[in-house]
């Protein structure tokens, strides 16, 4: 078997150690496991379509990760274009699950879904990725006062949505309160 190049070798270890959290990342922000697959496939091959040396496991998720977040705002621009014109939406048939928690995390995936992409990546990156309000301004090219907006304005909606739903209201406020957006 021939020897692998340096930037194939490092392809092969990113998908072997980080592939799963990749993927788990991208699925948060998209909300479907297809979308969160074709994400990081297509992030993949942004980072490494250039035959790029002197990446290291680390450094590779890095950029791999910003090519995910990238990838999912552009999708989220073109698709509210297109739901703005498209009147037919078709839902899956959902099975009824007997776990408390299993709903509630259904109700806020389904309130995430609801949120517009940059409120959406704005509360990913800060609750999922536990970035700092400055961590995810630097990750998104905006002001951190932009980024409280979007995050007090995206908890609220989230949370008014889950009123009705204790258990998932108290995840939602929990959420909230690991750090009080100023």
């Amino acid at each position: 078997m021939a020897e692998r190049s340096g930037w194939e070798q490092v392809v092969t270890d990113l998908v072997a150690e980080r592939g799963v959290s990749l993927t788990r990342y991208a699925y948060l922000l998209s909300g479907s496991r297809d979308d969160a697959a074709d994400l990081v496939q297509d992030a993949l091959v942004r980072t490494f379509g250039r035959l790029r040396n002197g990446f290291t496991v680390e450094s590779a998720e890095a950029y791999v990760r910003r090519a995910i977040l990238n990838s999912y705002l552009d999708t989220g621009r073109r698709r509210s274009r297109w739901l703005s014109t498209a009147h037919l939406h078709v839902t899956p048939e959902g099975r009824e699950s007997s776990s408390g928690a299993t709903d509630a995390r259904l109700d806020l995936h389904a309130e995430l879904a609801k949120l517009t992409p940059r409120e959406r990546a704005c509360i990913v990156l800060r609750y999922y990725d536990d970035l700092t309000i400055e961590g995810v301004a630097k990750a998104l090219g905006i002001a951190s006062g932009t980024v409280k907006r979007y995050l007090s304005d995206g908890l609220a909606k989230m949370a008014i949505a889950l009123a009705d739903d204790d258990v998932a209201l108290e995840a939602a406020l929990a959420l909230k309160g690991s750090d009080h957006v100023e």
